[in-house]
């Protein structure tokens, strides 16, 4: 196929990966190297021309509506330009009140609205949308790192949805069904990979190397006009579901529901809807709670130790992802970079001690911690425990 949007995702997967890999060979060789400043102006013009070049074509041909999975294909293509153009501060949203790359814009903006996402790359594009070709999917580098990360936080990814989807089919048989407990042993075993599989990235994956060399690409950029902030890891609704119906955390308390409506159209369609009915239902800790007059059966013993042994390894990911991840990839490193640096460490906008803070909070509530400062679930978790 010699389509337009076809040469563009040969390029993206070729030309693309070898000019970013280029430069940041460029980059790694200084002191500071976070500077990329002057540095492969060469490199970073071919980069913009090419990607120009390719995405005017793609603009004057306009929709031709080939479905979602097409869009939101080549919605990625370009959101990995418009994010390259940024780590390379070929663009710098600071210094601009619009997006230099007017084309690209346009196009993402188009497709954004017409699918009902957000107008730049995201999580699934680089995870669980990254279509590989011989073996290969989509990034930014050819670097050993940027392939571990991608590579476990698919597992991971994948890991969290077979947990949500198993407690989601809870919910239409009820704590007390028999096959409840099969469920729950499920989710269990799901959230085991999780931990394994985050263990195994913070071991192999390098720290100078991820902050200098990988994080950078997931930092935010314009479209049009507006800043759009970095995909997360976090943007998929199974998380969400499992937080929400275990009840470790509640739709209706501020701090986490603002999080829930900021990455909505991050997500893919589907993960929308799913976490839209999530927040409509009973946790499945009040169902607990409000079964108390079951407690003495057999039923109630079996699953409620199930469920009290999920609400740990829940708490158990979020502490292993904000004390290894958060802690060892971008707060410690942050220490060391230059003060001209700072303001653009974190992929989700805020400075870095604010963004600390509210993962600490919610690292606290997904691991119900006993804290006097906010709500947890800690009494009545333990109110479980001293049931069973």
């Amino acid at each position: 196929m010699n389509t337009h949007t076809a040469i563009f995702d040969r390029w993206i997967r070729k030309g693309f990966v070898e000019i970013n890999s280029e430069l940041e060979k460029l980059y790694w060789q200084q002191a500071d190297k976070a500077n990329v400043e002057g540095i492969g102006e060469t490199l970073k013009e071919q980069l913009a021309l090419e990607g120009n070049a390719l995405i005017i074509n793609l603009l004057a041909e306009g929709n031709t509506d080939e479905g979602f999975d097409s869009a939101f294909d080549l919605l990625g293509n370009v959101g990995l330009f418009m994010a390259a153009c940024r780590r390379h501060e070929i663009t710098e949203p600071s210094r601009e009140s619009a997006s230099p790359l007017v084309e690209a814009s346009a196009l993402a903006m188009h497709i954004g609205a017409s699918i009902g996402v957000t107008p730049r790359f995201a999580t699934a594009h680089l995870t669980t949308h990254n279509k590989a070709v011989n073996g290969i999917y989509k990034r930014f580098t050819d670097l050993a790192d940027e392939k571990l990360f991608i590579d476990y936080n698919t597992q991971g990814i994948l890991a969290y949805k077979r947990a949500s989807d198993a407690l989601l089919k809870i919910v239409p048989l009820g704590i007390s069904h028999p096959l409840c407990g099969e469920l729950l042993k499920v989710v269990k075993h799901a959230l085991i990979d999780v931990i394994e599989s985050n263990n195994a990235l913070y071991e192999q994956l390098d720290t100078e190397r991820f902050f200098n060399c990988v994080r950078p690409y997931y930092k935010p950029y314009r479209v049009g006009k507006e800043i759009y902030r970095g995909a997360n890891a976090g943007d998929f609704a199974g998380i969400n579901v499992i937080d929400m119906l275990l009840g470790v955390c509640s739709a209706n308390e501020p701090s986490y529901s603002q999080m829930l409506v900021d990455k909505f159209l991050y997500m893919m369609p589907e993960d929308q809807q799913i976490l839209r009915e999530a927040m409509r239902i009973q946790s499945f800790m009040d169902d607990f709670l409000q079964a108390q007059h079951y407690k003495n059966t057999d039923w109630f013993k079996s699953h409620a130790t199930l469920f009290i042994q999920v609400c740990k390894l829940h708490g158990d990911t979020a502490i292993g992802h904000h004390n290894q991840l958060v802690e060892k990839f971008i707060a410690q490193p942050s220490k060391n970079m230059q003060e001209q640096h700072m303001s653009k460490v974190t992929a989700s906008g805020p400075p870095l001690h604010v963004l600390l803070d509210s993962l600490e909070k919610l690292r606290d509530r997904r691991a119900c911690a006993k804290r006097a400062d906010i709500q947890t679930r800690f009494d009545d978790l333990n109110t479980l425990k001293q049931w069973v």
